[in-house]
Parts: C-alpha cells; structure tokens; sequence
C-alpha cells in the first residue's frame, strides 16, 4: 500500500511541475515585462478558469493528500505514534531477585612473628637504631 501510494505521488508531482510550467503568467503582455499591471485589477485579470488551472488546482489537492497519507503510514510504520510513557507502562519491570546472603567470615590470619632473618617482601625495613 505504501508503494502504491508512493507511486501516485510521484506521478502527480511530475504532473503539476508540467501543469504549472505550461500555464502563462497573469502578467504575460508588454505591461507585464516592465512590472506594470496595464488596466487590469489589483490582482491580475480575473477571467474564467482554463482546463490548466483546474487541473493545477486537483492536482496540488492530490499533491497534499498523498504527502500527508505518506507521512502518516511512515509514522505508524517506523513506531513513532506512541510515546515514552506508553512505552513504559507496557514494558514490564523486571522480577527482583533476593540479594545473596554474606558467605562465612574468612578466618584471621595468624600474626606473624618477627624474626632476625631478612625481612619479608612487601614489608617496611625496620628503623635503624642509635
């Protein structure tokens, strides 16, 4: 549907570039090229409507139609339409679990003695007496 829909715009988006490019200006005559208006009205001439400003007028209607029904399937496709809020409350909490229970205290190590050999690495040497 998308496709389709895609393929519809981009037909009357090359059918209302032609359709406007064919109409002629409002101020088409030698007036018009130096910026005057002649004796026309304020806002150009108001005569009937040609076949080429109806078929610009259905063609840009259809140009907005599909823009909007484009951007709206793009929207509900991509996951856009729901907010963060709805969001969180479909998602579900995960389950707590009891926190683990302390293992046995590790029993003290010995005191170690001092002895007259060399001392054990990772040890301060011993201050020199006077």
């Amino acid at each position: 549907m998308y496709y389709l829909v895609l393929a519809v715009h981009v037909i009357v988006c090359i059918f209302l570039i032609i359709v406007v490019l064919l109409q002629s200006g409002k101020a088409a005559d030698l007036a018009g090229a130096f910026g005057g208006m002649g004796s026309q009205t304020a806002f150009g001439p108001r005569g009937s409507a040609t076949l080429l400003s109806k078929a610009t007028t259905i063609s840009a209607v259809a140009f907005m139609v599909t823009s909007l029904t484009l951007s709206i399937m793009a929207t509900r496709n991509a996951g856009l339409g729901t907010s963060v809020l709805e969001e969180r409350t479909t998602k579900k909490a995960p389950a707590k679990t009891a926190p683990p229970k302390p293992a046995a205290p590790a029993p003290a190590p010995a005191p170690a003695v001092p002895t007259s050999g060399p001392a054990q690495p990772g040890t301060p040497p011993a201050p020199a007496k006077k």
